[in-house]
Parts: structure tokens; sequence; C-alpha cells
């Protein structure tokens, strides 16, 4: 019997979406620096099964945590702790910004979903940058195996002109490669006015390109370079990326961001049309997602790793997406419905598979 699920409803479902975010992290990050995170990363670690080999790294399983829960790398080694195989910090753009006018997070606790219209809140990247690079020497430290991987995402300063975007995502690129293992260009958010433009593949081919150029000068070794894809992309725009993808040498492509459809929803639609407008996440994704990934394995093959996100809630849920070409799983919803011991359930449903399969 879980007691999260009875908690959240009593403690969180009635209070303001963002304050019971920053009040859930607070208590991850107060774990880990009285040391019971230490204590309890003894009892989530990933089974030895799970390792994984992706983008020239081993990953101590395919299970991570999506960029938007730590915006800004304060909880890396925290987050670890819980047993996630990586945890991608972001979206971090050149300049520090405060994101979009709250209330700006709304859950659809019908749907398992949420709304958000965050608009990259965070410090900038000349200030995550250190927290990066700490946090990776700790995590090399107690990991001297296997640690957990840091992927950074990096997206478009709100107001820099689209013109102008290239050059803002470099700033971004050359302060955070060095401490990052794997770098992510997002150019799918839904929160940052024209930003999606930036999906259009002769707009996307001089970003990626220099940002790549300018992330592996910058570390002075290759940092893997991938890139993040809409849901609501056309299925020949998404061939579109994926050719472009394997023409630029991509390390891979993160499917999906959130979507603008309200499609399909069980919450009520007078309630969801009055939260306005923003990125939906969560269980209402899970199909169409799904649907991404699979296209984009057709395209390519096994040239590119391919990292799969939306609605992903269950160890079969993970599953079902590394049967379907993902290399590497990530979620970041059910986190907040799920609490804690979420990914170190989904990794020992995942052992469980794995044994059952074996035999």
């Amino acid at each position: 019997m879980r007691v999260y699920p009875t908690f959240f409803k009593l403690a969180f479902s009635w209070m303001d979406a963002e304050k019971a975010h920053k009040i859930g992290f607070q208590g991850i990050r107060a774990a880990h620096r009285s040391g019971a995170g230490r204590i309890l990363a003894r009892l989530t670690a990933p089974d030895a099964s799970l390792r994984t080999e992706a983008l020239g790294l081993t990953f101590p399983s395919p299970f991570g945590l999506a960029a938007g829960f730590d915006k800004e790398g304060h909880g890396i080694e925290a987050l670890a702790e819980l047993g996630f195989g990586h945890v991608e910090v972001g979206t971090i753009t050149g300049q520090a910004q405060p994101g979009n006018e709250k209330p700006r997070l709304f859950r659809l606790i019908e749907d398992r979903a949420v709304i958000n219209r965050m608009g990259f809140n965070n410090d900038g990247a000349a200030s995550v940058a250190p927290r990066l690079k700490s946090a990776r020497a700790a995590l090399q430290r107690q990991h001297p195996d296997v640690r957990p991987v840091i992927g950074v995402n990096i997206g478009k300063t709100k107001v820099v002109e689209l013109d102008d975007a290239t050059e803002d995502y470099l700033v971004s690129a050359r302060s955070l490669a060095p401490a990052a293992d794997y770098l992510v260009v997002n150019v799918s958010s839904p929160n940052t006015p024209g930003l999606r433009l930036l999906q259009n593949v002769e707009t996307l081919r001089p970003l990626l390109r220099a940002v790549g150029d300018a992330a592996d000068e910058a570390a002075g070794r290759h940092i893997p370079l991938l890139v993040k894809i809409a849901p609501d992309l056309s299925d020949e725009d998404i061939d579109d990326v994926a050719r472009l993808a394997l023409d630029l040498k991509l390390d891979g492509i993160i499917a999906t961001n959130t979507t603008i459809s309200r499609d399909g929803l069980l919450s009520d639609a007078a309630k969801v049309e009055s939260l306005g407008a923003g990125g939906l996440s969560g269980a209402p994704l899970k199909h169409r997602s799904l649907e991404v990934l699979r296209r984009l394995k057709d395209a390519v093959g096994d040239d590119l790793v391919l990292i799969a996100v939306g609605g992903v809630e269950t160890a079969t849920d993970v599953q079902d997406r590394l049967d379907a070409g993902a290399t590497l799983v990530q979620g970041y919803t059910a986190f907040l419905y799920e609490g804690p011991f979420w990914a170190s359930r989904i990794n020992k449903g995942l052992a469980k598979i794995r044994k059952r399969s074996a035999r």
C-alpha cells in the first residue's frame, strides 16, 4: 500500500501547484543535506542489470528525470539519490529571466496531467554552470564506477529576437557544456513566443551546427548533442527533423515536449479553458509521444539515440518505449503525483520485467 497518493491529496492537491512543487523540491534537497539521502540511495540504487550504454556514456538506469523539474541545477545530487539514472537540468537560457507571470502551473488531477506556462524561469547560464560543475564532481566521488548522468537543456532567452537566437544559445552552450554529460537544444516549448518556429529545418540546421561546434570547443571534448521536438509537429515535419539530425550527425532526439492540444481530456472543458495557454504534459500525452517515437525510429534506425518522454507513469510504460526504439526514457509529471519513490519503483519494475524475459 502506497502512502504518497493520500499524502498528496491531503497536503498538495489543494495548494497552488508551483508552491507545492517548491515545497516538495525543498524537502528532497533537505533530505540530501541532512545525510538521509545517502542512506536512501542504498535502497533506491538501480539494479546493475539496468545499466545502459548510450551517447558514449554508461547510465545506471535507462530511466531519468526530464527537464523542467530542476530548472537551475539546485538539486542534482538529491534527485540522483532517488534512483534516477540521469537528471536533465533546465531549461536554461543565456540570460537570467523571471519567466511568465504567476499563476503559471496548473494540475488536471483527473487526467494526471499538468499545464504549465513557466516561460523558462531560471538564473541564467553563468549562474547555473558552477552548480553543474560541483554536482558532477560530487557524483563522480560518490559513484566511482557508474554515476548518474547530467543532461543540460538550453533554450532561448525571451527578450532575444529570433534573428539573434543562435548567439543566445551559444552563450549557454559555452558556459554549460564543460560540466554537461550531454546537451539538449530545446526549440519546442510553447511558452516562449516564436520558439517553435526554430523547429523549421532551414532555421534549425545552422543553430544546431553552431551549438555543437561551440559546445565541443568549450568543453575540449565531444559533448553529445540532442534536439527536443514537440508532439504537435506533423508527420512530415518529424521526418524532416529526423533527416536533419542524421545529416548533421547529431547524437540523438528527445521526443516529446509538452503539447498545446487539449483533446481527449477528462477534466471539465470550461475549467481547462479558464486556465489559459500553456504546454500540457502527463498521461494524455502517452499515445502521441509513442507515435512520434515510433516514427522517428523508422526514420533513423539505430543511427541516433532516441529519448522518449511524455505520459510515462509505470515500469510498463518505460518498457513499452524501450521496445518501440527508445534507448533512454524520461518522466516528470507523474513524479508530482507519485512522490519521491517513483523512480525507485520504476527501476524495480524494469528489473523484474527483464528477469522474466530472460527466463
